[in-house]
C-alpha cells in the first residue's frame, strides 16, 4: 500500500485531494526554504554564496560543522578553515556590495570580535555616550586599531593607509598647510593613477571633504586612516622630520626599549614578543597567558632596536645569521626585574621574545601555590620533608614548573641545609642557594657541572630541567645516595614522566626506587572578581566531561561577564591546577613491569588517591574560581573525570 501522511478526514491508499496550483508552486517553495536556510547563515555568507564564491550546499555544510565544534566558531572562520574562501574573496565581496550592517555586527561575523564583547562594548557606550562604539572598541584593545579601520574601510568602501608605514610624498604636502590638514584631519599620502590619495580621519565628515577639495579640486582618492597617526604625521610635516623619515637613531630606538618594556611591566606581561612581519614590526604582550597586540613600528627600525637589546643582554651584537640568547637586569620605577632574552633568526629579520622574570622578594610560598587541602599535606609530609628521593614537575612551557620548583626550595631552604642548583639560566636569585647558570659557550654544560656538583657535598640538588639521558642519570643515582633532587621535566601528565624516563633509557628499577614524586601542573586563567556573574555549564560542556545535568546542579559556576579591570577578557591573574602523583608500592610495581601509561593510572588512580588535572580544574571551577571554557582549552581530557564530590572527597574539601 502507498504511503501518505493522513489527518482524521483521509482514506488509508487514497491520495489526499489538494488544488492543483499547490503542486504548481511546490518546487518554488521549496526553493524559497533553502534560500531562507542561507540568510540564517548571515548576510556575508549569502552575498558570497550569491557571487559564486561558495555554493549554496558548502554553506549548509559549514553550518553542521560550526554547530558540532567544541570551540565557539562563527561561520565565515568555519567557511575559512575548510579552505572554502580566503580573505581576499571576503574583502573582495565586501567592496562589491558595500554592506549596510553596522560596524559592531560586521566584526562579529568577520571573527574579529565575540558577541559577549560586542555586547561589553555597547554596555561601555551607554555609559559613555559621547564615544562612538568604534572608539569604545580600539580604547579597551577588543581588536587592533590597524585591524578595526581595515574593516571599517571595508564597509564604508574607502582604502585604508596606514601612515606608519606610508611614504609619504613631500612635494604633495606642500601644497597643503599644515593648519588647514590639522582642522579638516586629513593628511595628503601620494599620488595614484594621477590623483592624490588623502588620508581622512573620517572619510564621511562633508566638511573635511570640502576642505581638501580647495586644496586638490575634485579629482581625488579618498581613504581612511587612524585620528592618532594622522596627528602625528602632521606634526612631523611641520616639524620637516617627515623628510627623514626613514632614519632612525640611537636615542629613538633607546626610548621604545624603555617604554615597550615599562608598558609590559605595567600591564602584568611575562613576556614581550618582538615579531619582524613583511611591512612592519609588531610588538605583543602575553598577559594572563594569551597574546596581546601592543604596538607596531615601521620596520626600519629592527636592526637598531636588536642591537640594542643585544648590547643590554651581551649578546654577540655582530651575530645576525644564529640564533642568540641573553639576559638582562632591568630598573624600572625603583625596582628590578630580570629579563631573559631570546634573539631568534626569520625571513624578514630577528625576532625577539624577553621573558619577565619575578624577583625573589615576589616567589609565591608553597603553602599558596595552589595545593588542595589534603594534596599539601601529603605533599609537604611525604615529599618535601623526606630526606632523599626525586620530585619532578612536570608541564609544557608556560605552565608555571619554575615557579614550583623555586617554591619547593625556598621552602625547604634553611642555614642547616646545603642546596646547589644547575639551571639553564638561573631564573631567580635565592640567599642561601648556590646556583650556577649553565654557559656551554665557556664550557660550562650541564654534564659538567653535573658531575661537579655532586662533589660539593649537597643535600639538595636543583636541576633545572632534565634534558637528556645524562642529566636523567645523574638524578636518580644523586638520590640512590641519599640526596634529595628536584627537576622539572616536559610532558603531558604525570604518568608520562615515569613513562618518558624509562623512554630514556633508565632503569625501572632505578625509577621505582628513588622517583618519590611526579608532579603535572598547568596555569588557568582566574575569573576578573570585579565582574563575576553566575553562570550555568552548556550541555555541550557536561558532555565533554561525562556528566549529566543533575550532577553539577547542587555547585554554583561562575564566570567573568568582561570590565575594565580585566580588558573586557572576564579574567584577570591564573591559577595552578595539579595532578600530584606519590609513589606507592602498587604504582612502584607496575613501573618495574614495564605497565602501559593507561594501566599505571589506572593503579595509580584506584591505590595512591590521584586527583587528575581535569578533576582539580573541576573542583576549582565549583568554587568559582576558573571556568569551564578555560578547562578545555588548557587542560588534557585522557580518562572521564569522577563525580564531583567524590572529587571533593579524595582534596579533602
Amino acid at each position: 500500500m502507498p504511503y501518505y501522511k493522513l489527518d482524521s478526514r483521509e482514506t488509508p491508499g487514497k491520495m489526499p485531494k489538494y488544488p492543483a496550483d499547490v503542486f504548481k508552486e511546490l518546487p518554488k517553495r521549496m526553493e524559497k526554504t533553502a534560500k531562507q536556510g542561507i540568510k540564517d547563515a548571515g548576510e556575508i555568507a549569502s552575498l558570497l554564496a550569491e557571487d559564486g564564491i561558495v555554493t549554496e550546499d558548502q554553506v549548509r555544510y559549514a553550518m553542521r560543522v560550526k554547530e558540532k565544534l567544541a570551540t565557539e566558531k562563527n561561520l565565515i572562520e568555519t567557511l575559512k578553515e575548510l579552505k572554502y574562501i580566503n580573505d581576499g574573496q571576503i574583502k573582495q565581496t565586501l567592496r562589491t556590495h558595500h554592506l549596510s550592517l553596522r560596524i559592531g555586527d560586521l566584526l562579529v561575523e568577520l571573527g574579529y570580535l565575540s558577541k559577549d564583547r560586542l555586547n561589553a562594548a555597547i554596555e561601555l557606550q551607554k555609559q559613555d555616550k559621547g564615544k562612538r562604539l568604534g572608539e569604545i572598541i580600539l580604547e579597551n584593545r577588543f581588536i587592533s586599531e590597524s585591524a578595526f579601520l581595515e574593516i571599517l574601510s571595508v564597509q564604508m568602501g574607502f582604502p585604508y593607509v596606514d601612515l606608519a608605514f606610508a611614504e609619504i610624498d613631500t612635494g604633495l604636502t606642500g601644497k597643503a598647510p599644515v593648519k588647514w590638514c590639522e582642522s579638516h584631519r586629513f593628511v595628503p599620502v601620494r599620488v595614484e593613477n594621477n590623483r592624490p590619495v588623502i588620508a581622512f580621519a573620517d572619510p564621511l565628515n562633508e566638511s573635511d571633504i570640502k576642505g581638501a577639495k580647495e586644496l586638490f579640486g575634485e579629482n581625488f582618492t579618498v581613504a581612511i586612516s587612524s585620528p592618532t597617526s594622522i596627528q602625528l604625521t602632521l606634526e612631523k610635516i611641520k616639524s620637516g622630520k617627515i623628510k627623514n623619515r626613514d632614519v632612525v637613531d640611537e636615542s629613538t630606538v633607546r626610548g621604545i626599549v624603555d617604554t615597550v618594556i615599562g608598558k609590559a611591566i605595567e600591564e602584568g606581561a611575562s613576556d614581550i614578543h618582538i615579531e619582524p612581519l613583511r611591512d612592519r614590526i609588531q610588538i605583543r604582550f602575553r598577559i594572563d597567558g594569551i597574546l596581546v597586540h601592543h604596538k607596531d613600528y615601521a620596520q626600519n627600525i629592527l636592526p637598531m632596536l636588536a642591537s640594542r637589546l643585544k648590547i643590554l643582554s651581551g649578546s654577540n651584537i655582530a651575530e645576525k645569521r644564529r640564533h642568540q640568547g641573553g639576559r638582562i637586569s632591568y630598573e624600572y620605577k625603583g625596582n628590578t626585574f630580570d629579563m631573559r632574552l631570546s634573539f631568534y633568526i626569520t625571513v624578514f629579520g630577528e625576532k625577539i621574545v624577553m621573558r619577565i622574570l619575578n624577583r625573589i622578594d615576589q616567589i609565591i610560598s608553597i603553602e599558596n601555590i595552589g595545593l588542595q587541602p589534603k594534596m599539601m599535606n601529603r605533599f609537604l609530609m611525604d615529599v618535601l620533608n623526606v630526606p632523599s628521593g626525586v620530585l619532578i614537575i612536570t608541564g609544557p612551557t608556560g605552565s608555571g614548573k619554575t615557579t614550583t620548583l623555586y617554591s619547593c626550595v625556598n621552602h625547604i631552604n634553611s642555614p642547616q641545609t646545603s642546596i646547589l642548583t644547575a639551571e639553564d639560566p638561573v631564573e631567580y636569585v635565592m640567599d642561601g642557594v648556590s646556583q650556577c647558570s649553565i654557559n656551554p659557550d665557556i664550557g660550562l654544560t650541564y654534564e659538567e657541572t653535573l658531575r661537579h656538583v655532586v662533589r660539593q657535598d649537597p643535600d639538595v640538588i636543583v636541576i633545572g630541567e632534565i634534558r637528556d639521558n645524562y642529566s636523567a642519570d645523574v638524578a636518580v643515582h644523586a638520590a640512590l645516595t641519599g640526596h634529595k633532587v628536584l627537576t622539572s621535566f616536559h610532558t603531558e601528565d604525570s604518568i608520562s614522566g615515569l613513562i618518558r624516563l624509562l623512554n630514556m633509557d633508565i632503569e625501572a628499577f632505578l625509577i621505582s626506587s628513588t622517583v618519590v614524586c611526579v608532579m603535572a601542573q598547568r596555569l588557568l586563567r582566574r575569573i576578573c572578581p570585579f565582574c563575576v556573574q553566575p553562570y550555568t555549564p552548556t550541555p555541550y560542556d557536561l558532555k565533554l566531561l561525562g556528566y549529566a545535568p543533575g550532577h553539577v546542579r547542587r555547585y554554583r559556576f561562575l564566570k567573568g561577564q568582561g570590565c575594565r579591570h580585566c580588558r573586557h577578557t572576564g579574567y584577570k591573574g591564573r591559577l595552578a591546577v595539579f595532578e600530584m602523583l606519590v609513589l606507592n608500592e602498587d604504582v612502584r610495581d607496575a613501573v618495574l613491569n614495564h605497565k602501559s601509561s593507561y594501566e599505571i593510572r589506572k593503579i595509580s588512580i584506584e591505590t595512591s588517591g590521584l586527583v587528575t588535572l581535569m578533576e582539580d580544574a573541576i573542583s576549582k571551577a565549583t568554587a568559582g574560581l576558573t571556568t569551564m571554557e578555560e578547562i578545555f582549552r588548557c587542560v588534557p581530557r585522557l580518562i572521564p573525570p569522577r563525580p564531583i564530590n567524590e572529587i571533593h572527597r579524595l582534596q579533602g574539601l
